[in-house]
């Protein structure tokens, strides 16, 4: 079992780490080019990015040796941290695009919506794992049902309908792995979707949006310009792609390149092996993930690590789907690789809790093991019994010892 928990932490620390400097490469490769055309400085994307992956970096080093189970008692705090944060950004957010969901501290921004997808699965974990799972939509709908809720109505006023999926996500890995039945999760999602089709039609630009998932090649100058010019990025980059910054589609003609669209610069420019390496990436990040939350012990470290190979692979799941036209556009970054210092740093966070779980986990299956060298097949804590122990099995002969010479004694 330690063996197995120290591949899985391995796997999950090489991949997040390549993933993190292979997106390092890539946004500097979809901006300098952009940016030599307009005279400013051709690295400044990949500088900022730096320092947020630095950041990212050491809170994961930081949190994969701090004790998880503390997470627990800070749940209720977390969650009030972000819902204030997301109602903060919406008084005093930075308008960016249109849309309110940065707010700026100098020179750099901070995105709260990021944050309420780790508060949320730590919340839900803490409260799942001392109560029983819902079993019904009466069930589900109270307290859980209500926060989703209102962490997507303050989202969805950014407006942000990505993050709001996102949230989603989360929980559904939390209540999936709790026990909640499918049928109830089936259900719950189906109200959720109905939900949200009603959020899309109440918005002209998202029913846009929707419309051209369903024709792109309708409105390619219009509506459908961004899915269109992301899929003929994929197409023309082949088996090998162009070449690593040797696109041409960041240059003016893909919107959003080095964010919310990055994957198409990889089809383009490393091809399909290069988009098969990235999708292996994130498989084999879900794999040691789940491998984590199956094997845990501690019914808070399960969930919580489910809540958060959701939240790592529910974004991926979404961006790639959404890139690749399978899925409406949602403005949601690709994890680790996409620019944006909050979703990283987020990111890079979740997988070092994800660690201290594997690696606690760890430890509590050695102490577990029998020792070997009894025959008795007893735990190492149960042989090692400590002074009292030793003492008991000494005085035990003494005694047998004693009686033994009396009866000697007698017998003369």
């Amino acid at each position: 079992m330690k063996a197995k928990t120290q591949i899985e932490s391995h796997l999950l620390v090489l991949v997040t780490l390549g993933l993190v400097a292979f997106g390092l490469v890539m946004v500097y490769s979809a901006t300098s080019a952009p940016a030599a055309l307009e005279r400013t400085d051709p690295m400044s994307y990949l500088k900022k990015q730096c320092v947020y992956a630095l950041i990212g970096v050491g809170l994961m080093m930081t949190a994969s040796r701090f004790d998880y189970r503390r997470l627990r008692l800070l749940a209720p705090a977390l969650v009030l941290t972000a819902l204030g944060g997301c109602l903060a950004v919406l008084v005093i957010g930075t308008p960016i695009n249109g849309a309110k969901r940065w707010i700026a501290f100098g020179p750099a921004t901070f995105q709260p919506s990021e944050l309420a997808k780790l508060a949320l699965a730590v919340w839900a974990a803490a409260y799942l794992c001392k109560r029983p799972a819902p079993q019904s939509l009466r069930e589900l709908w109270r307290p859980i049902g209500l926060l989703l809720g209102l962490f997507c109505v303050l989202i969805l006023a950014e407006p942000d309908l990505g993050t709001a999926i996102s949230l989603g996500l989360v929980l559904l890995a939390v209540l999936l792995i709790s026990g909640t039945p499918p049928a109830t999760l089936a259900s719950g999602t189906g109200i959720a979707v109905a939900l949200g089709l009603v959020a899309i039609w109440f918005e002209p630009y998202r029913r846009a949006r929707l419309f051209s998932f369903i024709d792109p090649w309708k409105d390619p100058q219009g509506a459908g310009f961004q899915t269109v010019q992301a899929l003929i990025s994929i197409g023309s980059g082949g088996f090998l792609g162009a070449g690593l910054g040797h696109g041409v589609a960041k240059i003016n003609y893909l919107p959003e390149a080095h964010t919310d669209m990055i994957f198409a610069v990889i089809g383009e420019e490393l091809g399909l092996l290069g988009v098969t390496a990235v999708i292996a990436a994130y498989a084999a990040f879900a794999y040691a993930g789940l491998r984590v939350a199956l094997a845990c012990t501690d019914p808070f470290g399960k969930r919580l690590a489910a809540g958060i190979v959701g939240l790592v692979g529910g974004q991926a799941v979404i961006n790639l789907a959404a890139v690749l036209g399978l899925a409406p556009l949602t403005g949601i970054p690709l994890p680790f690789i996409s620019y944006g210092g909050s979703s990283l740093v987020v990111a890079l966070l979740g997988v070092g809790i994800l660690l201290n779980i594997a690696g606690r986990n760890g430890a509590a299956a050695k102490r577990a093991l029998p020792d070997r060298s009894r025959g008795d097949g007893r735990t190492r804590r149960a042989v090692a019994g400590g002074r009292g122990g030793a003492g008991a099995a000494r005085r035990t002969g003494d005694v047998r010892r004693v009686a033994g010479s009396h009866r000697s004694a007698a017998r003369s």
